[in-house]
């Protein structure tokens, strides 16, 4: 039995995991999904990188959890890689669901693809808050019109901090075992950093033909690669 500490993305709380975690759960495995500081029922807790780091850290220690395999989607890639190495002999495997993975030193906004001045100045614009998708922003992404409302009307605006502050790691991100799951509607290949990675004996990509949400649009799919991942598959 695996214990999965399940962490979302940008905006979200342990909700976005309520479609796989039964899956997990009837499959005999722990399913522990995980809200970030300042985001959904944490809002108005300050919180910085480092803090969503020892978040996801104070949940395996709380649990005193064993054979862990965290999973990270989109943003929280970056603190579920940092964590990953601090758990140590607790880890089984990090698992990305189409997201980013840190670099030691830098940040998420530090690859945005209009560069790092205009992702902070845009949290500037919003009060130190990156800024609540749009149901447009959803779009493409393989989501029904109900999957699209749910996301918009349950996200809260994500904390600044925690996407300019940097990284923070000891040991090269290849060196854990891990499996990362492209979903091709966000786009058909792994970034660079990512593709790098995979080059690695520790690393195995898993594509699903889908879009950057498929927690909401294929749970079940989801759930299936997360189950493979705790036998090695």
């Amino acid at each position: 039995m695996a214990d999965f500490v399940l962490v979302p993305g940008a905006w979200l709380g342990s909700w976005a995991w309520d479609d796989v975690v039964p899956e997990l759960r009837t499959a005999g495995h722990g399913a522990h999904p995980l809200t970030l500081s300042g985001l959904a029922e944490k809002q108005g807790v300050r919180a910085g990188q480092q803090a969503h780091v020892q978040d996801i850290v104070d949940e395996v220690d709380r649990l005193d959890l064993r054979d862990v395999i965290l999973v990270g989607h989109s943003y929280s890639g970056i603190p579920v890689g940092q964590a990953a190495e601090r758990i140590g002999d607790r880890l089984r495997r990090v698992v990305f669901v189409d997201s980013n993975v840190p670099a030691d030193g830098g940040s998420f906004a530090s690859s945005w693809w209009q560069g790092q001045a205009a992702f902070e100045a845009s949290i500037a614009e919003h009060g130190g808050f990156w800024a609540l998708p749009t149901a447009a922003d959803c779009e493409g992404q393989g989501l029904t019109d109900e999957q699209i409302a749910r996301f918009v009307d349950r996200a809260t605006p994500h904390p600044g901090a925690t996407l300019t502050e940097p990284a923070v790691l000891t040991h090269p991100l290849g060196e854990l075992p891990a499996t990362y799951i492209k979903c091709l509607l966000d786009g058909p290949e792994p970034s660079d950093d990512v593709a790098k990675l995979l080059t690695g004996e520790r690393w195995r990509l898993v594509e699903m033909n889908t879009g950057h949400w498929p927690m909401f649009s294929h749970p079940h799919e989801l759930a299936e690669i997360l189950l493979g991942a705790a036998e090695g598959a």
